[in-house]
């Protein structure tokens, strides 16, 4: 599992899957979550807006396992 590290209280799944570099731009995120399986908790997720905070995991098909560490 690879680790993210924030240095706000959260941040936005959208954000984040440009921060983990998974996706080049933040434009991207929309597509993304809309063609690509991702669970956050172990729970299917597809809203960029969601937040994610420091011990949250998350799982994307063919890219990993995540989990989200403040700094």
């Amino acid at each position: 599992m690879r680790e993210v590290s924030i240095k706000t209280e959260y941040i936005a799944l959208g954000q984040f899957l440009k921060l983990a570099e998974v996706i080049d731009t933040g434009g991207m995120a929309k597509a993304f979550l809309a063609e690509v399986p991702i669970q956050v908790n172990g729970e299917l997720e597809n809203r960029r807006g969601r937040k994610l905070y420091p011990g949250d995991e998350v799982a994307i098909e063919g890219f990993g396992r995540y989990q989200v560490v403040s700094r």
